[in-house]
């Protein structure tokens, strides 16, 4: 119990001036449940009064009973309790929030072992079951402070029925701690399962061309199937505990309810209790008959919510993976220099991809690295860009280790191109707008222009405010391409890479790239990594990898003659064009 509680302490973090109004209408909320004791002892003493032609007794009771209603029940309680869902509408949408901008902040690893679906349902279905939450729980507080208090009160009128209630208690006790385990657990797997329904659905939708050109729709629904299915049979499990769990509780009620009004009944015919009691009795067997069915009800909700909490606090606490880590150096006026140094990398449980592998880039030219496949080429990319690290040596930026480097110098004195690049769901020119909000039309034309798709946009009936679909698949892979080197541009960034950027291209496309990679060569950094050499035969230097090291350097025609393995990759690519 103590180890849930703490799921609830990010939430009450997030509290700031909540607090003041939080802890007063919970004071209101806690303080209506406790006047509620009186209702039955006012109404007992009511009728009594009046059997005892007692009237103005009778109508003092019942007026204090409605005084008590109208403004401690009525009027305060209500307003408690609209304060307190207002404080949990803002407080699930806050843990949305932190959760979203959380996992922005993971590595790009995690998202390699972590579903999509699992992510989003974590942001989204998860952070949403704190509605109605705190409302519940002070509510279920208060009653059962008032049923401690109550059952004083009880025992001072009838040892024999404190004793009835007492032992039904004992019993709902074990019950709840019996089957709350079994709740949790069918809860948890069922979330997992909305995990793979959620990220299954958005792959299938992110990629529906694809899936109706390679003809998969069978496949893909018959795999749905399979999980709606398991999803089904989970769901039924839990529906058979909770309605297990529901048939025992209503048989205690019953049994509590039917067994205190005999014995009241035996007890005021003996003249044991007195005819208030007997009245009050029959407002407070049914407080504890609620008190049983709130317990059953929140009992389930709360397993439901500590699940849900336990899962976004995986990622706001850093539970499944720690965030990137940045250095405090800024970099101003960056010349562009990158340098590996006795650099050593593997993948997770893999052999090492690079080992002591040196490398100094210059620049203002353009800088091609080749080699076979799975020789580390992309690698070198994805530690440039900090979204693995070495596991030894360093990488320098103007002579700067770049884990020293802070974000925003990182990120934003890089761009990388890659062969499919990300395109947001959105118009041409409010894809570059997510880069800067205040960038003018003029200059959107302007990158457009560098990057030679500004002539294409023209074509469009709405020009720069044509809506992309998502992932841009309104656009031809080149065009796709040209829009992320246009898009990079609005950062002026000193380095660029191209991580295969031609490679899917037809010739056409793949020479407006190459004009557009000419063009930034003169005052950046350009970096390609290339499979197709017909794309970088006119690099300054280009680089040759091999079993994790440089090989060889220079120009293509030096290559030629002097490197075996370039010779070989550029004769294999000339037969296959020739083919």
């Amino acid at each position: 119990m103590k180890k849930e509680l703490k799921e609830f302490l990010p939430v009450w973090n997030l509290l700031k001036k909540e607090k003041k109004i939080l802890i007063i209408s919970s004071i209101i909320i806690l303080f209506s449940e406790i006047t509620y004791l009186f209702s039955g002892y006012l109404n007992g003493g009511a009728i009594e009064a009046i059997t005892n032609l007692k009237i103005k007794k009778a109508l003092l009771f019942l007026g204090i009973y409605f005084l008590l209603e109208l403004i401690i029940d009525g009027l305060l309680y209500n307003y408690a309790s609209s304060k307190i869902h207002e404080i949990e509408c803002k407080m699930s949408k806050k843990l949305g929030f932190e959760a979203y901008k959380k996992a922005l902040n993971l590595p790009a690893y995690a998202y390699e072992k972590t579903t999509s679906g699992e992510v989003i349902n974590r942001i989204t279905s998860d952070t949403d079951t704190l509605s109605f939450t705190f409302e519940r729980l002070i509510s279920m507080i208060g009653s059962t402070i008032g049923s401690i208090f109550l059952i004083f009160y009880v025992f001072y009128n009838s040892w024999l029925i404190g004793l009835e209630i007492i032992s039904f208690m004992i019993i709902l006790y074990i019950i709840i701690n019996e089957y709350n385990p079994k709740l949790k657990e069918a809860n948890k797997q069922i979330r997992e399962e909305n995990d793979k329904f959620t990220s299954h659905v958005n792959e299938s939708i992110r990629g529906i061309r694809e899936i109706k050109t390679l003809g998969i729709k069978k496949n893909l629904i018959s795999e749905l199937y399979s999980i709606t299915t398991s999803l089904f049979n989970k769901s039924k499990k839990e529906i058979d505990i909770r309605r297990e769990y529901d048939i025992i509780i209503r048989i205690l009620k019953a049994v509590l309810e039917v067994g205190v009004f005999v014995t009241c009944v035996f007890l005021l015919y003996y003249k044991q209790i007195s005819l208030t009691f007997f009245v009050a009795m029959t407002y407070y067997v049914y407080r504890y008959m609620w008190l049983i069915e709130n317990l059953n009800e929140f009992s389930k909700m709360y397993q439901r919510i500590v699940v849900s909490l336990s899962r976004v606090n995986e990622i706001l606490q850093n539970k499944i993976y720690s965030d990137e880590k940045f250095g405090t150096v800024n970099l101003k006026n960056v010349k562009g220099i990158i340098e590996f140094k006795n650099v050593t990398f593997a993948y997770p449980n893999e052999k090492p991809l690079l080992k002591n592998f040196n490398l100094k880039i210059e620049p203002n030219k353009k800088i091609a690295i080749v080699g076979k496949s799975g020789q580390g080429k992309s690698t070198l990319f994805n530690l440039i860009t900090r979204i693995f690290d070495p596991v030894s040596g360093e990488i320098t930026l103007d002579g700067i280790n770049i884990k020293y480097l802070s974000e925003d110098s990182l990120r934003k004195n890089i761009s990388i191109i890659r062969q499919e690049p990300f395109i947001f769901n959105r118009t041409i020119k409010n894809n570059f707008k997510i880069l800067n909000k205040n960038i003018s039309l003029s200059k959107i034309k302007e990158y457009s222009k560098i990057a030679y798709l500004d002539k294409y946009i023209d074509t469009l009936p709405d020009k720069y405010d044509t809506k992309l679909g998502e992932g841009g698949v309104n656009l031809s892979g080149g065009q796709k391409q040209r829009l992320s080197i246009a898009r990079s541009l609005i950062k002026d960034s000193k380095i660029i890479l191209f991580d295969e950027a031609t490679s899917a291209l037809d010739n056409n496309s793949q020479e407006y790239i190459k004009r557009a990679i000419n063009n930034l060569t003169k005052n950046h950094t350009v970096v390609i990594v290339a499979h197709r050499l017909s794309t970088i035969i006119d690099a300054d230097i280009i680089y040759v990898v091999d079993k994790g090291k440089v090989i060889a350097q220079g120009t293509h025609n030096e290559l030629l003659t002097a490197n075996k393995v370039y010779n070989k990759l550029y004769e294999t690519e000339s037969l296959n064009s020739k083919e």
